[in-house]
């Protein structure tokens, strides 16, 4: 589905019945990564994927701020008509997660951060993103096969080549213009950790053991900063640990809805 909201067109699907879950994807996919959630959770939830702008079924801007992929969302639910929602973001989708944090700070009733980060790029991964960007802009999507590759753990590259083939998928729908303005968005965001000490929601930090991107001693330090947090480490997943291992993911994701106040 499809809807205009403030100008921008935002791809979407709402499915089952239940409380509202929000689920925010990762770069450079789409909302097609959460389909394993979906199937696992639309029997008891309400379950709203959504592509953020550039990717997927959405418009895309030339630029693009992680303020403003937030204020999407934000936009999108209110239309919807979904006042309040558990949040799960991976990787990018924390970061809007934290943005939409700031500026709805009551919309949150439960939040899940899996394979992310509060902390802003180093100078070195800064200037990493910025330059990955420039090849883009040079030659398409096909300077982002090495990123692509290293988003999976290798336990999953040497095991499960259908899940490798489903992230290649995903990734290569994604529109080169929206690549370049995300990849400086993402250079250019701001530090969330003053925000993990504010968080008063029930929270679930989840990170593939495998993961070099944000690994499994980042996402500690981010749970041990936040406020009735729990931490789950899932074993022989990397970056995209709800693909990589759908059943553990949406297992301890289950466990968490359903032992939590929402």
């Amino acid at each position: 589905m499809r809807r205009t909201v403030d100008g921008v067109t935002l791809g979407y699907d709402l499915e089952g019945r239940g409380e509202p879950l929000l689920f925010l994807h990762g770069f450079p996919l789409h909302r097609g990564m959460w389909r394993p959630q979906i199937a696992a959770l639309r029997d008891r939830f309400q379950v709203l994927t959504v592509d953020l702008r550039g990717f997927g079924e959405s418009s895309v801007s030339d630029e693009v701020t992680l303020a403003q992929l937030a204020a999407d969302v934000v936009a999108l639910m209110a239309d919807l008509g979904i006042a309040r929602a558990a949040v799960i973001g991976l990787s990018m989708g924390g970061y809007v997660a934290f943005r939409l944090l700031e500026q709805a700070p009551t919309f949150a009733t439960r939040l899940v951060l899996a394979d992310t980060r509060a902390e802003p790029d180093t100078d070195e991964g800064r200037a990493r993103r910025l330059a990955l960007a420039a090849r883009v802009a040079q030659e398409g999507r096909e300077a982002m096969r090495d990123f692509v590759a290293g988003l999976v753990g290798p336990t999953t590259r040497a095991r499960r080549p259908e899940v490798v083939a489903t992230v290649e998928a995903l990734a290569a729908a994604a529109d080169p213009r929206a690549l370049v303005a995300t990849l400086h968005a993402l250079a250019a965001r701001p530090d969330s950790r003053p925000l993990l000490s504010r968080i008063t929601v029930p929270t679930l930090v989840i990170v593939g053991a495998e993961d070099t991107i944000t690994p499994p001693e980042t996402a500690r330090a981010m749970a041990d900063a936040i406020p009735h947090s729990r931490l789950v480490v899932l074993p022989e997943a990397g970056h995209l640990s709800n693909l990589e291992t759908p059943e553990a993911f949406t297992a301890a994701l289950r466990t968490f809805l359903e032992t939590t106040a929402g």
